[in-house]
């Protein structure tokens, strides 16, 4: 099951107490104070890391704690700090904690972001002694760490978006350009969570299908307009047996743009796909409809492979420029 939303909790380690002892020495009934401080208590950090299927493992466990400090000890020795504790998260998530009103974004491999702190240790008896307080009897303990509760959202990293309505062929193009091998079928819904694939270093994700009022929660569109935002540029698929290429293509600009101003604005190619099902009179119809925009238009059909090099060679030349 794909998981691109979880809440959890989270808490930063105690510090450790400090303690009151003292020195045996010969002949002395107490000596001199060796009480150690207590030990810091563990952070809490998140960090990226490039497993987009991560946050599905933590469904049945979503508690996290970091350690807690060590006590002080004899002798002036100083308790253990406690162990951090580290949320692996998938590159591109957007971590908020619901306490404190602060947003984390990770958009980077291998970022650490502290977002707890543990409690600072209490200080121990010998750190009260003075010239004038020679034998102190006084601790303090250590402070409580940081608790809170967190959102983590993923938003994919990627360079291109393939969007379009279900069965536009986004699969069958990602898997032509990639080899992502994502599920291809001839019903709609298909693909139920986005994939990914390599294309020359960049990389691809083929979005889930758009319908009709996708940015008011219609479909399984809505759950993934969200990923597109983080996307260089789109290719907008439009069926060439679409009853309307360009109802269907102005279909899809709106919840885009119903969604966020930020999508409507991303460069976009258009993609004519099964051009293999139509006569060329036919073809040219809808591609002289297109040719009006300022769009790149392509037309081609994976099946055939009519295409598909020449919007290959366009895409990697465009995504070097970028």
């Amino acid at each position: 099951m794909f998981v691109d939303e979880l809440s959890i909790e989270a808490k930063a380690g105690n510090g450790g107490d400090g303690v009151v002892r003292w020195r045996h020495e010969k002949h002395k009934p107490r000596g001199g104070p060796s009480g150690g401080n207590g030990g810091r208590g563990g952070n809490v950090y998140v960090r990226g890391v490039r497993d987009l299927n991560l946050l599905s493992k933590y469904t049945g466990s979503k508690i996290f704690n970091a350690d807690n400090g060590a006590d002080g000890r004899k002798n002036s020795e100083h308790g253990k700090n406690g162990e951090d504790y580290i949320i692996d998260v998938p590159v591109g998530s957007k971590v908020t904690d619901l306490n404190r009103d602060r947003v984390f974004e990770i958009d980077k491999e291998n970022e650490l972001v502290k977002i707890l702190i543990g409690g600072s240790g209490g200080l121990g008896n010998e750190y009260f002694k003075s010239s004038t307080n020679v034998t102190p009897l006084q601790c303090t303990q250590g402070k409580a760490g940081e608790s809170g509760s967190f959102l983590i959202e993923l938003g994919i990293v990627a360079d291109v978006g393939l969007i379009g309505f279900p069965n536009a062929g986004k699969s069958t193009l990602l898997n032509a350009l990639t080899n992502a091998s994502s599920q291809v079928g001839s019903y709609a819904f298909t693909t139920l969570e986005p994939h990914l694939g390599s294309f020359y270093g960049y990389t691809l994700v083929d979005i889930p299908g758009l319908i009709e009022g996708a940015s008011v929660g219609k479909g399984l569109g809505h759950k993934f307009l969200k990923h597109i935002s983080k996307t260089k540029m789109l290719l907008h698929l439009v069926s060439l047996e679409s009853e309307s290429p360009k109802n269907t293509y102005y279909t899809i600009r709106k919840e885009l743009s119903d969604y966020s101003k930020l999508l409507e604005d991303k460069e976009e190619w258009i993609i004519l796909t099964k051009s293999d099902l139509l006569n060329k009179e036919d073809i040219n119809e809808v591609v002289n409809i297109f040719d009006k925009f300022e769009n790149r238009v392509f037309v081609l059909s994976v099946e055939t492979g009519d295409g598909l090099k020449e919007l290959a060679d366009a895409l990697v030349s465009r995504l070097r420029e970028k």
